[in-house]
């Protein structure tokens, strides 16, 4: 594993770790969910068994968060498509590209899918659908610019934040247009983003798409569930990109 950076469009680095594997015609790219980044043990675990399955992968911390530049309170999902992209900037025409997105990193990646097909095949893992849902339940009783988000200093509640969750609602216009290979995985115990949301989204996908509940599982999944999930996204992988 060697470690990397790039920048997004503000000049903001984008920290990544990289994952080699003999595939080199392809890329898995993880994102993460709020408050998170790149480290996060769900993320970790996949990119080492995928890569230990000859899958290139190649875990990024998006802008404001973990080692990347730029300030938290700037993060919002509408910026991190445009992070995103330019994730994909760097990527060489001849590599096809899978993108995993964890939480509010699944929203991310499917507004992306919706409007740049350099994404060759979609990956949700308790993926968030219901935006302004999320809000309102989480922090509907904040007020933005003056507390934390879940009681963590180091996560202020920006005004830009929730403008957006709740500009954007759903993400279910997106999910109608994805029309790349879509894997949904989501843990039937989820107490964070409800296991309806990730129905939704598989329900308005009109491509090829796959449902995957892991009964007990919560939001983050666990060391019990790791396998489960890696095998999916394996056989998924190897279904679509292999040659």
């Amino acid at each position: 594993m060697t470690s990397s950076v790039i920048q997004n469009a503000a000049g903001e680095r984008i920290d990544l770790s990289f994952h080699p594997g003999p595939r080199r015609e392809s890329l898995v790219v993880l994102g993460h969910g709020l408050t998170g980044n790149k480290d996060r043990p769900l993320l970790v675990a996949l990119a080492e068994g995928l890569s230990e399955r000859g899958w290139p992968c190649m875990r990024i911390s998006y802008p404001g968060h973990g080692d990347s530049g730029g300030r938290f309170e700037d993060a919002t999902p509408s910026k991190e498509v445009g992070d995103l992209r330019a994730v994909l900037e760097s990527v060489p025409d001849w590599v096809r590209v899978a993108y995993i997105g964890h939480s509010m990193g699944s929203a991310v990646g499917v507004m992306t899918a919706a409007r740049d097909l350099r994404i060759r095949l979609l990956v949700s893992l308790a993926g968030m659908t219901h935006t302004a849902a999320f809000f309102e339940r989480e922090f509907g009783n904040l007020t933005p610019g003056r507390d934390v988000m879940w009681e963590e200093d180091e996560f202020p509640l920006s005004q830009a934040f929730a403008d957006n969750l709740r500009e954007i609602g759903t993400i279910l216009p997106d999910a109608a247009r994805v029309t790349q290979p879509w894997l949904l995985i989501h843990g039937s115990e989820d107490d964070l983003v409800p296991v309806q949301d990730g129905r939704d989204a598989y329900e308005s996908a009109p491509g090829v798409k796959q449902w995957l509940e892991i009964p007990g599982a919560g939001h983050s999944f666990d060391e019990t569930t790791y396998p489960v999930v890696l095998d999916a996204v394996d056989a998924w992988l190897l279904r679509h990109f292999a040659q």
